[in-house]
Formats: C-alpha cells, sequence, structure tokens
C-alpha cells in the first residue's frame, strides 16, 4: 500500500467534506417568526432576521432569549443534518470542520 495514495486519498476527502459543510445550510425560526437565524455547516452564524417588533427596549432579555433559542435550535438542526449527510464522523470529529 503506498502511503503518499493513502494520505492523498484522506486529503481529497477532507476536501469534499468542506465543500460539502460549506454549501450546507440550517435555518431555525422562533417566537413565531420574531427572529430568524441561518448557520453553515462550520456551524457558524451566516444570517440573522429580528422582526422589529421583536424590540421591547425595556424588554432586552426576551430578545436575548429569542436568539439564543433560535441559533440553538439550528445548531440542533445542523447537527441532524450532518448526521444524516455525512455520518456522525462528521458530527463527532469538529477539528474537521
Amino acid at each position: 500500500m503506498d502511503m503518499r495514495k493513502l494520505l492523498k486519498q484522506a486529503q481529497e476527502m477532507q476536501d469534499k467534506m468542506q465543500r460539502e459543510l460549506a454549501e450546507t445550510f440550517a435555518e431555525a425560526s422562533v417566537g413565531g417568526g420574531m427572529v430568524t437565524v441561518k448557520i453553515d455547516g462550520h456551524r457558524q452564524l451566516v444570517a440573522i432576521k429580528i422582526d422589529p417588533e421583536a424590540v421591547d427596549p425595556d424588554d432586552l432579555g426576551m430578545l436575548e432569549d429569542l436568539v439564543m433559542a433560535a441559533v440553538n435550535e439550528a445548531a440542533r438542526k445542523m447537527e441532524d443534518t450532518l448526521r444524516e449527510k455525512l455520518g456522525s464522523m462528521a458530527v463527532n470529529m469538529p477539528s474537521l470542520m
């Protein structure tokens, strides 16, 4: 077995996984759509939309809770998506992402 060939195949697999992660997104809305977030396969927040009605200067805690809930839900959805798409290896090996 040629070690260089094996390493090249491993690198190609990692490159393919990185491309798939960049093209994979999860979105979550909470509070009846008051806060919506979108994350990518690298688990980076790429978009956030906040309905102006969700902004109450006297109750910023509610908005903070909505943002946190939306991000956590999107992260959970992404984990499920990655598990389905790439297998448990992708979820358990964050260094590849």
